[in-house]
């Protein structure tokens, strides 16, 4: 009890920082555990005892999915040859033992929300990632909804403060929508997204129906948007409809350039940078973002440069691909009479003791033996921003912009490149978001976030405005932009209306 008691006595950085403040900070993700007993009359409910024993395996194997649980069960032999990647692990803040216990009670997070700074925190609860990852219908199906259940009834009575997202799976659009109409009914107001699906490839699967290993290899990843293996616009817009705002915490460990069998740190550095890049693109070259400018996505724990980034090479890309101007590389335009002329003047060295032949000049110019595969039959196979409708430039920035937001961890110095109004083409700054990333291991002390934001302003890297639309502007203007009620009730709200009245 002693130590429980200094460890309350002492005042932190972050709530001394957060005194001074005149608006509401808001955390846009705080990772928390569960505490599995409560949470298996759950699964009972809605899985069975069967689901129940998976969950317990899970849990056995320290929420190890199966590719994870193979790497440690395997020899170091094994993990080369079979290319078996490093996955995560010591993946919790375990010496620092009162914010470990912090994230896994409800109660005592929100008495130490003070403490850590926030007036208001968005909660990702770890085992939401997997389920919504599983290939597995009835598993994927039903401990979804158990874990959704669970969470909407531990967190209600600290609504003014916490709301944990809702886990959604997107095998396909109609099950996203019918757990998004479910986490409505039970109050939920965000959801989590996997970042992509793995599905086989069909022609692999046909020609090797009982091989699994070479299934596993073999899959690609639908991203939901261009090449989707379905229509989820309805998926998109019933989010919109609803006034559930979306996010992602997918990486990329595993794929093909973050398959090291030894080092989880060659897998990990930017790996969830890489996800989210690819899940925006294909919304945005699939024409979703058109089609739906109201749909917002949350992408976490990735950073902020990659988007500012991003933007910049879709202008640069499009000024020269994009539309009429691709045609300029069209060798259908080439002028032959001109190309022979200059081989004629220039090149007899080349072709000296040869008889000159006009067309083995021409496919020396392009460097393959025949132009005519170049020739695409449909508008979208020649400009590959067709369907996202770009005329200008302007609708880059109107399809990317008002769309993503980019959660920044406290820490993460790159943040000063992507608030820098010159790295992008229109001189604007995107919308990064105040992720603290707490409960993970790169959080060892849960009250430091904040404070390691701020210190950024202080040592000039970042403005005070930049802060204050990190912690408060942009959250808020991302969770009200299709529900304005987001806030009602809480203490983001109340603190509003008191600075008002002041």
């Amino acid at each position: 009890m002693t130590i429980l008691k200094d460890l309350k006595a002492k005042q932190s950085r972050a709530a001394q920082l957060r005194s001074q403040l005149d608006f509401p900070v808001i955390d846009t993700d705080i990772h928390t555990n569960a505490y599995s007993p409560a949470l298996e009359d759950y699964i009972a409910q809605y899985g069975g005892s069967r689901v129940v024993d998976v969950f317990r395996s899970h849990l056995k194997s320290n929420g190890l999915n199966a590719l994870a649980a193979e790497w440690y069960n395997a020899s170091p032999e094994e993990r080369q040859n079979r290319r078996l990647f490093r996955p995560p692990f010591w993946a919790l803040p375990s010496e620092n033992t009162y914010d470990l216990a912090t994230v896994a009670l409800p109660g005592l997070l929100y008495e130490r929300l003070e403490e850590l700074g926030t007036d208001y925190a968005v909660l990702y609860p770890n085992l939401a990632l997997f389920p919504i990852n599983s290939s597995n219908d009835d598993l994927r199906l039903s401990l979804t909804r158990a874990i959704n259940h669970f969470h909407a009834d531990i967190y209600k009575p600290y609504a003014d403060r916490l709301t944990p997202v809702a886990a959604i799976p997107l095998n396909t659009p109609q099950e996203g929508i019918e757990e998004l109409e479910f986490a409505q009914k039970l109050g939920l107001k965000a959801a989590l997204i996997p970042g992509a699906v793995r599905r086989p490839i069909q022609a692999v699967a046909e020609k090797y129906p009982e091989d699994s290993d070479l299934r596993r290899y073999a899959y690609w990843l639908d991203f939901f948007g261009i090449d989707s293996e379905y229509d989820y616009d309805p998926f998109w817009q019933k989010s919109v409809d609803l006034g559930i705002n979306l996010s992602t915490h997918s990486g990329s460990q595993s794929w093909v350039a973050r398959n090291s069998p030894s080092n989880y740190m060659f897998n990990h550095i930017n790996h969830f940078a890489d996800a989210s890049e690819a899940l925006a693109k294909a919304l945005f070259f699939g024409g979703v973002t058109e089609r739906i400018p109201q749909l917002r996505i949350a992408l976490l724990e990735a950073g902020a440069a990659w988007g500012q980034n991003v933007l910049t090479h879709l202008v640069d890309r499009f000024e020269k691909r994009g539309n009429e101007h691709v045609q300029q590389y069209n060798p259908e335009r080439l002028n032959r009479e001109l190309a022979i002329e200059l081989y004629r003047q220039y090149g007899h060295t080349l072709y000296q003791g040869r008889e000159l032949n006009e067309q083995e000049i021409i496919e020396s110019l392009f460097g393959v033996a025949s132009t005519s595969r170049f020739q695409a039959q449909k508008p979208e196979e020649i400009n590959d921003f067709a369907l996202a409708k770009i005329q200008t430039k302007q609708d880059i920035w109107d399809r990317w912009v008002p769309n993503f937001y980019f959660g920044n961890e406290a820490d993460d110095r790159t943040i000063v490149g992507a608030l820098n109004p010159k790295g992008n083409p229109f001189g604007q700054k995107i919308n990064a978001l105040y992720s603290s990333d707490s409960g993970h291991w790169d959080v060892p002390e849960l009250t430091e976030p904040l404070a390691e934001t701020w210190d950024l302003v202080q040592e000039g890297a970042i403005t005070a405005e930049d802060f204050k639309s990190l912690v408060f502007t942009n959250p808020y203007q991302f969770y009200t932009a299709n529900n304005p009620d987001f806030f009602k009730g809480t203490q983001v709200e109340h603190k509003l209306k008191n600075n008002q009245a002041a």
